[in-house]
C-alpha cells in the first residue's frame, strides 16, 4: 500500500468513526421507532467500515468531535433529515476515491455500496413532523415576502420616512398573518387535512417571522434614511430566500438554483413594480 493510499484510508477511517457518532447521538435522541431501527442500522454499517480501515491502516484514529457536535446541533435545531443529508452530501465524492483504491484495496467496493444505500435509506426518514408541513411554510414564506416586500417599497418612496413605512407596514404583516392562517386553516381542513390547525399555525409563525425581519430596518434605521432601509430590506429578502431554498432542497432533494431564482425573481420584481408605484404616487399627490 503506497503512502498516498494510506493517508486517504485515515481520513476514511476517522470520516466513518465520526458520522457514526453523529448517526447514534441522533438516533438516542429519537422517539419513532422506525427512523431510530434504521439510523441504529446505518450507525452500525459505519462502525463496520471503521475497523476495517483500521485493520487495513494498523492505527487508531478518533472521531472529529467538532463535526459531532455540529450535525447533532443542527438537528436539533433544523431536524435531523436535514442534518443527515447535508452530512450525506459530503460523501459525494467518496464513490470516486473507493473506485481509485478499489486495485490496491479491494474491500472499498463494499463499502461504496453501502454507501449508496444509506442515500436510499434516508430518503424513508421523511416523516418529520417539520417536513410534513413545508407546502404550509412556502405559502406562508412566499406569500409575506411577494405582499410585504411590494408593499414596504411602494411606501418607502411615497411616505419617505421611515417611522411611517414601519407602522404601517407593521399594521399590513399583522392583519395579513391573521388572514392568511385562518385562510390557511379553512383551505386545510376543506381537503381534509389530518391536522388543520397545526398546519395554519405553521403558515401563520412563518408569515409573522418574515414580517418582523423585513421591518426590522424601518426600526432600526433614522426615520429619514428610507433608502438604506429599503437597501438592507432587500438584502434580508434575499438571505430569507437563500436559507429557506436551500434548507428545503437538501431536506427534500429539490433544486436549489431553480427555486431560488424563481422565489427571488417574483419578490424581487414585485418590489421594483411597487417602487415605481410608489413613485407615481407620491409624484401626482405630492406627499
Amino acid at each position: 500500500m503506497t503512502e498516498a493510499t494510506k493517508n486517504i484510508l485515515l481520513k476514511m477511517q476517522q470520516n466513518e468513526i465520526t458520522e457514526y457518532y453523529v448517526y447514534s447521538k441522533i438516533a438516542k435522541n429519537m422517539k419513532e421507532s422506525k427512523n431510530k431501527e434504521i439510523l441504529l442500522k446505518i450507525a452500525k454499517e459505519e462502525k463496520t467500515h471503521f475497523e476495517i480501515w483500521k485493520r487495513l491502516t494498523g492505527q487508531e484514529k478518533k472521531p472529529n468531535k467538532f463535526k459531532i457536535f455540529c450535525f447533532t446541533t443542527i438537528s436539533r435545531l433544523f431536524g435531523f433529515t436535514f442534518a443527515l443529508k447535508l452530512m450525506e452530501k459530503g460523501e459525494d465524492n467518496a464513490s470516486e476515491k473507493y473506485s481509485k483504491l478499489e486495485q490496491e484495496v479491494p474491500e472499498a467496493k463494499k463499502i461504496a455500496e453501502d454507501e449508496e444505500r444509506h442515500e436510499k435509506e434516508l430518503l424513508q426518514l421523511l416523516d418529520e413532523e417539520r417536513l410534513q408541513y413545508v407546502g404550509s411554510m412556502v405559502l406562508g414564506l412566499s406569500d409575506a415576502l411577494v405582499e410585504l416586500t411590494g408593499t414596504l417599497a411602494g411606501l418607502t418612496f411615497a411616505l419617505q420616512n421611515n417611522k411611517l413605512v414601519a407602522l404601517s407596514g407593521l399594521i399590513t404583516g399583522i392583519a395579513a398573518t391573521l388572514s392568511m392562517t385562518s385562510s390557511e386553516f379553512l383551505s386545510a381542513r376543506t381537503e381534509g387535512h389530518p391536522n388543520p390547525l397545526k398546519s395554519s399555525l405553521y403558515t401563520g409563525g412563518v408569515y409573522l417571522f418574515t414580517v418582523i425581519c423585513l421591518i426590522l430596518p424601518y426600526l432600526l434605521c433614522p426615520k429619514d434614511a428610507f433608502v438604506q432601509a429599503l437597501a438592507i430590506m432587500i438584502g434580508i429578502v434575499i438571505v430569507i430566500i437563500f436559507a429557506f431554498t436551500y434548507y428545503i432542497s437538501v431536506a427534500k432533494d429539490l433544486s436549489f438554483k431553480k427555486r431560488f431564482t424563481e422565489m427571488a425573481g417574483i419578490s424581487l420584481s414585485v418590489a421594483a413594480l411597487s417602487f415605481i408605484i410608489g413613485l407615481v404616487v407620491k409624484h401626482f399627490f405630492r406627499c
